[in-house]
């Protein structure tokens, strides 16, 4: 049985509106998450609730996604206006070092260094990262393994069939040779 139609409104009782932003706000930021994951996609998520308080979710660094949304948002506004002018271009100089300044601590984190300026949920969040890159990379890793053995068995094979024909030749020779050894016996006995 389906779900009813909510009606969209604000939810007067403080209690169930409290309640009610927890539950969505956590259904928002495990979806945000999943299409990180199945869609590799780069996403950033920022809800702040009534009182202020924020939470948020990025599948990387936070300020990188926040300083390529500026830049397509500027590029698209400067577009629109047609030129470009020298401040534009000290903005986008400090958006590219800033861009490559975390992208390098990036870098350092997934490394395993300078870890100490992390909190608990970028913690979770890295460790989240690593183990789905080294999901990926032993998965690469298995298939190229695979693919290996299969080449292996199918060289053996190879060898083994040559072996076997090598084999029945020999066995061939052998006998065409006992066959000519018992031949000349006969000619000179006679």
């Amino acid at each position: 049985m389906g779900r009813g139609k909510v009606q969209l409104k604000r939810i007067e009782n403080k209690t169930n509106r409290q309640i009610t932003f927890s539950k969505r706000r956590n259904g928002l930021l495990k979806k945000g998450y999943e299409l990180s994951i199945l869609c590799d996609a780069v996403v950033g998520l920022v809800v702040f609730s009534a009182t202020g308080k924020i939470y948020q979710y990025s599948s990387h660094d936070m300020d990188s996604i926040i300083a390529r949304y500026r830049n397509v948002v500027g590029m698209a506004h400067l577009n629109s206006h047609g030129s470009r002018t020298a401040e534009y271009w000290r903005a986008e100089i400090d958006n590219l070092k800033k861009l490559v300044d975390s992208l390098e601590a990036r870098d350092k984190h997934l490394a395993g260094e300078e870890l100490q300026s992390l909190g608990i949920r970028e913690v979770k969040q890295l460790e989240r990262q690593m183990r789905t890159g080294l999901e990926r990379v032993l998965n690469r890793k298995k298939k190229i393994i695979s693919e290996h053995i299969n080449q292996l068995k199918k060289k053996k094979r190879e060898h083994q069939e040559k072996n076997t024909l090598l084999h029945q030749r020999l066995q061939e020779l052998d006998m065409a040779s006992g066959l000519g050894d018992r031949l000349e016996l006969n000619n000179t006995e006679h």
